[in-house]
């Protein structure tokens, strides 16, 4: 299960108002790529895929395809504003290692 935390929920209750395309949900993805093996990938859907996980919290549907689900199972997403920035966030339990940006990951 992929978990969003209030501050999350809101951010992307805001983008998904403010988009022009119509959109239902956030899709995310884990990919090959970045300094440490994998990196998150995500933005704003419309609708599940047929190979998609759904998973809803107070109006707000993740999609995640079954192959990054299992990168991503027990994650927590945040939304973190702060000095350096404003953006999301993964408490990853299932992360060996990462790199000082925090948007790759190892396994």
């Amino acid at each position: 299960m992929i978990n969003l935390t209030n501050s999350a929920v809101n951010a992307l209750k805001s983008a998904i108002s403010a988009s022009a395309q119509p959109t239902s949900g956030l899709r995310i993805m884990v990919e090959a790529g970045g300094c440490d093996g994998f990196k998150y990938k995500m933005g704003l859907a419309d609708e599940a895929k047929s190979d998609d996980t759904v998973i809803e919290r107070d109006g707000i549907k993740v999609f995640v395809d079954n192959k990054s689900h299992e990168h991503l199972a027990g994650t927590t997403i945040d939304f973190v504003v702060a000095l350096e920035g404003s953006g999301f966030t993964f408490d990853n339990p299932n992360v060996s290692s990462s790199c000082s940006c925090g948007k790759s990951f190892g396994r």
